[in-house]
C-alpha cells in the first residue's frame, strides 16, 4: 500500500504541483539534478496512491503543472516587451502552456494507472507511457520538446549518452533508474528489496562511466570563427534611433583585429529588409576583409516574408540563404493571422497578418575555407531532428539566435543547454551566436569552450572544434526507440488482456 493512501485526491494534486516545482529546479540556470531525482523519487508513492485512472490522471498532470509551470516560467518575458500590446496575455500564456504540456504527462498516468496490474508492473508501465509521452510532446503540433528531462543531465557526463541515446532515450534510462526505487520507498520495502530495484540506476552509473572513460582528446583546427554580439535590448532592436548604432557595432566588430575565418552575426542582426541592404552589405564585406560572413536577416519574396540567414561573400554578394522552417506558432506565425490581427492577436516577431513563411527545410551552406555548415535559427535547436535534418552530414552546426525575447534569468541559460545537448548529440561543434548572450563555441562533446556572456557587447575569436565520428544517435534519430516503446506497449496490453481474461475453470 501506498503512504499517501489515505490522502485525499486535493491533497495528492498540491504535493504534486509542489514536487514538479521542485523537480523543475534540474533544469538551468539551476542545475540541481538531484532536486530532480529526489522529486521522480515521490512519484510512485503519488501514482500508487491513486484507486483509479481518473484520479491517476488528475495527480499526473498536477505533477507536471508545477514542473512546466516552474520550467517556464520565462515565457511572459517576450509579452512583457511591448506591454500595451502583448502584456494582457502573459499570465494566460503561461497557465496555458503548463497546464497544456501538463497533459501528456496526464494521459501517461492513466494509461499506466490499469488497477489489475500490480504495483510493480504498473510503475514499469509508467516508465514506458511517460517516456512516451515525453517523445510525443516533442513532435504533436509541431513539437515543444524545451525542459525534457534529459536537460538536467547537460552540466554532468550523464550528457555524453546523448550521442548514443538521445534525449528521449536518456529520459527513459533516468526514468527506469529513479522510479524502480520510488516504489521500494512508497511501499516501505528496504534492504535486498531496494536495493534490487536500484539495479537500473547501477546500470546507467556504469553507462555514465563508460561513455566518459571513451571520450576522446579534441585537438584545435586551427580555423578561427568570431562571434558577434550586438546585445541589442528587444525593445531598442528595431528603434529607428537605436539600430544604426547596433549595425555600426556589429560592423566595428567585424572589422576589428586579425580576419578570422568566419565571421557570425545573430538572428536578424541587419535592420534592413536582406533584398534592400546592397550598400550595407559592401561595408559589412569591406570589414571582414576577405572572410565570409554568416548573418541573420529577413527577406521578401513576393508576398512571403523570411526569417534567414545569409552568407555574404565578396563584395557583399550574398552566396547563399537559409530560411527558417520551423517557425515559433503564435511568435512567428500566427494560424489564420489576417483574421486574428482584427482583434489584435498577432506574433511577437511578425509585422502583418500571418506572419513569416516556412522555408523548404534543413540545408547545409557551404562556408569556404570552413566546409558545410548546418544553420538552426533560435528555436529550432530546441529540436533534435532539426539537426540531423540533411542528407549530407555538415562540418559544424550555426545556431543564430535573439534570445532577448527570453529575458535575463532561466530562458537564455535552457536554450543554451539545448543547444549543448544537439552538439554532443551529432558528434558535431556548435557555433552558438545570440545577439544579447550567451554566444558560444560548444565542442562535440558539449563542452563550452569559449563565450561572451549574456547582456554584455562584444565579439570573441575562438577556434572551431575538430568533428566527431557520426554518433549512433546521428544515425539513427528517434525511430528505434519510438518502436521499442510500442513493442514494450503492446505486450503490456496484450499480457494486461489475458489477465483480465474470464476463467474458464
Amino acid at each position: 500500500m501506498s503512504l499517501l493512501a489515505g490522502w485525499y485526491l486535493w491533497q495528492r494534486m498540491m504535493l504534486a504541483l509542489g514536487l514538479g516545482a521542485v523537480a523543475a529546479l534540474g533544469l538551468a540556470p539551476m542545475s540541481l539534478w538531484l532536486a530532480t531525482i529526489g522529486a521522480l523519487l515521490a512519484l510512485p508513492a503519488l501514482f500508487l496512491a491513486s484507486p483509479g485512472w481518473r484520479q491517476a490522471a488528475w495527480t499526473g498532470w498536477a505533477f507536471a503543472t508545477g514542473y512546466f509551470g516552474h520550467a517556464l516560467a520565462w515565457i511572459v518575458e517576450p509579452f512583457l516587451v511591448d506591454v500595451a500590446r502583448h502584456g494582457w496575455m502573459a499570465p494566460f500564456a503561461l497557465v496555458l502552456m503548463a497546464g497544456g504540456l501538463a497533459l501528456f504527462w496526464a494521459a501517461a498516468f492513466a494509461l499506466a494507472a490499469a488497477p489489475a496490474r500490480g504495483p510493480e508492473r504498473r510503475v514499469m508501465l509508467l516508465v514506458l507511457t511517460l517516456s512516451l509521452a515525453e517523445m510525443a510532446r516533442g513532435y504533436v503540433f509541431t513539437g515543444f520538446p524545451w525542459a525534457g528531462l534529459a536537460q538536467i543531465w547537460v552540466e554532468t557526463d550523464a550528457a555524453l549518452l546523448l550521442a548514443w541515446t538521445g534525449p528521449h532515450g536518456l529520459a527513459l534510462a533516468t526514468l527506469a533508474a529513479v522510479l524502480p526505487p520510488g516504489v521500494a520507498l512508497a511501499r516501505g520495502l528496504g534492504g535486498r528489496a531496494l536495493l534490487l530495484r536500484c539495479v537500473p540506476a547501477l546500470a546507467l552509473g556504469l553507462a555514465i562511466l563508460a561513455v566518459d572513460g571513451a571520450r576522446v582528446p579534441l585537438e584545435g583546427s586551427g580555423k578561427v570563427v568570431r562571434l558577434v554580439q550586438p546585445n541589442a535590448p528587444q525593445h531598442q532592436k528595431w528603434d529607428p534611433d537605436w539600430y544604426p548604432l547596433f549595425l555600426e557595432r556589429q560592423i566595428r566588430f567585424t572589422a576589428a583585429g586579425t580576419a578570422p575565418d568566419l565571421v557570425v552575426w545573430p538572428e536578424s542582426a541587419l535592420p534592413y529588409w536582406l533584398d534592400d541592404a546592397g550598400p550595407v552589405l559592401e561595408r559589412i564585406a569591406a570589414a571582414a576583409r576577405g572572410t565570409p560572413v554568416l548573418l541573420g536577416a529577413n527577406r521578401a519574396e513576393g508576398p512571403r516574408i523570411y526569417n534567414a540567414l545569409a552568407l555574404i561573400g565578396a563584395g557583399g554578394r550574398i552566396e547563399a540563404t537559409y530560411d527558417k522552417h520551423h517557425l515559433v506558432p503564435f511568435g512567428e506565425y500566427v494560424p489564420l493571422g489576417d483574421l486574428l490581427e482584427q482583434f489584435g492577436i498577432s506574433g511577437f516577431a511578425t509585422r502583418s497578418g500571418r506572419g513569416f513563411s516556412a522555408g523548404p527545410g534543413p540545408v547545409t551552406l557551404a562556408i569556404p575555407g570552413i566546409g558545410a555548415a548546418l544553420p538552426l535559427i533560435c528555436y529550432e535547436a530546441v529540436f533534435p531532428r532539426d539537426a540531423r535534418g540533411t542528407a549530407e552530414r555538415p562540418r559544424l552546426l550555426v545556431q543564430a539566435t535573439n534570445d532577448a525575447w527570453f529575458g535575463t534569468w532561466a530562458g537564455p541559460y535552457q536554450h543554451l543547454a539545448q543547444a549543448r545537448m544537439r552538439a554532443i548529440e551529432q558528434g558535431l561543434p556548435m557555433v552558438r551566436v545570440a545577439n544579447t548572450g550567451v554566444s558560444a563555441m560548444i565542442d562535440p562533446q558539449g563542452r563550452i569552450t569559449a563565450a561572451l556572456a549574456l547582456g554584455r557587447e562584444g565579439y570573441l575569436d575562438v577556434d572551431l572544434p575538430p568533428a566527431l565520428a557520426p554518433t549512433v544517435y546521428g544515425r539513427t534519430g528517434d525511430l528505434p526507440l519510438l518502436v521499442t516503446l510500442l513493442v514494450l506497449l503492446a505486450a503490456a496490453a496484450r499480457i494486461q488482456g489475458r489477465n483480465l481474461l474470464p476463467n474458464s475453470d
